[in-house]
């Protein structure tokens, strides 16, 4: 067990001030359900948590303005259990049903679902060192270049990386355009959800945008009727709470069958939520079949660089994409 120094601010400008005063080593820290993991695996070493917990009103949950606006440490199950969600934007809601169990859903904040860290079986066997991992210790190597590669990306992934962004949650706000606001010492700023994360290149390690001492304070999604006919696609190897092999977020704007604009965004195939831009404008103008639903799948791949054992998740990814698209154009019919 290695020593911490533990905070509990009561405010958002608080939290921040604390942060900046607290020097290296500093983490703040809401539901737990990611920190504390990788602190007992010893990738994490923080030398001062702060609780965020304890600000009040930091867990609002908001739909009848003009968006809807989801405060950073609004649970995960309360989210997803919103009527206005759970009706009429189902791919927030079963991202969120189907990330996780019911007891980490009624721990986990939607803003630190945002940061998590990849599941990449290297990266986290941070206890022995045995394998190099350059998000781990920065300049040491990749061991799944060359090694046991099933799980990795094949899309964003660089030379010295290719760990899956984990998140379902972040997929799902990329297809519906989402914005974060931020505090930090700097003051406040608004965020497009996908300018959050960074891709690997040669720094690994650095896997967000924030500035140090900087926090997301909400979410913020626009309100669309494209949100009624929207799903969000997972499939993994067991049904039960396990990590995406690929998945989809769709959200689709139709008139009489042919689809007007398109919104796609894929997890469990890439090093950051990627949204899937040429799989939606192979659909703009065009009446959904299941064959133009695969073609649009297909598309989403066309940069796909599989590895020595995870070729499979082109044809599986693409798949999936198909899929997503009929079920999502099947909604608000009525």
């Amino acid at each position: 067990m290695q020593p911490f120094r533990y905070t509990s601010p009561r405010s958002a400008q608080e939290a921040v001030t604390t942060f900046a005063n607290a020097g290296r080593g500093a983490r703040f820290i809401a539901g737990g359900t990611a920190l504390y993991d990788l602190m007992k695996l010893d990738v994490e070493h923080p030398g001062h948590l702060i609780d965020i917990t304890a600000i009040e009103g930091l867990n609002r949950i908001d739909t009848g303005g003009e968006h809807l606006r989801f405060e950073a440490l609004a649970l995960m199950s309360a989210v997803a259990a919103d009527s206005v969600v759970a009706r009429d934007y189902p791919v927030l809601a079963e991202a969120l049903l189907k990330a996780a169990s019911q007891q980490i859903r009624n721990m986990a904040t939607v803003g630190g679902n945002l940061l998590q860290k990849t599941r990449c079986m290297y990266f986290r066997n941070g206890a022995n060192g045995v394998y190099p991992c350059n998000k781990r210790e920065p300049g040491s190597g990749c061991a799944a270049i060359g090694g046991l590669d099933r799980g990795q990306a094949i899309l964003g992934a660089s030379g010295s990386c290719t760990a899956v962004s984990p998140g379902d949650w972040p997929v799902a706000l990329l297809a519906m355009d989402a914005s974060l606001e931020i505090l930090g010492p700097q003051g406040s700023r608004t965020l497009p959800v996908g300018d959050l994360y960074r891709l690997p290149g040669d720094t690994p390690h650095l896997e967000f945008t924030l500035e140090p001492g900087e926090m997301i304070t909400a979410i913020v999604v626009p309100k669309t009727p494209a949100g009624r006919r929207s799903t969000y696609h997972k499939i993994r190897d067991r049904e039960s709470y396990a990590f995406a092999l690929a998945s989809a977020a769709v959200a689709l704007e139709m008139d009489d069958g042919v689809v007007r604009k398109a919104r796609i965004a894929l997890g469990g195939v890439a090093t950051r939520p990627w949204r899937a831009v040429e799989a939606e404008q192979a659909l703009t103008g065009k009446r959904l079949t299941p064959d133009v639903a695969l073609a649009a799948g297909h598309a989403a791949f066309n940069e796909a660089r599989p590895g020595r054992h995870n070729g499979f998740k082109v044809e599986l990814g693409a798949r999936t994409v198909g899929d997503a698209l009929l079920i999502a154009s099947e909604r608000n019919r009525t």
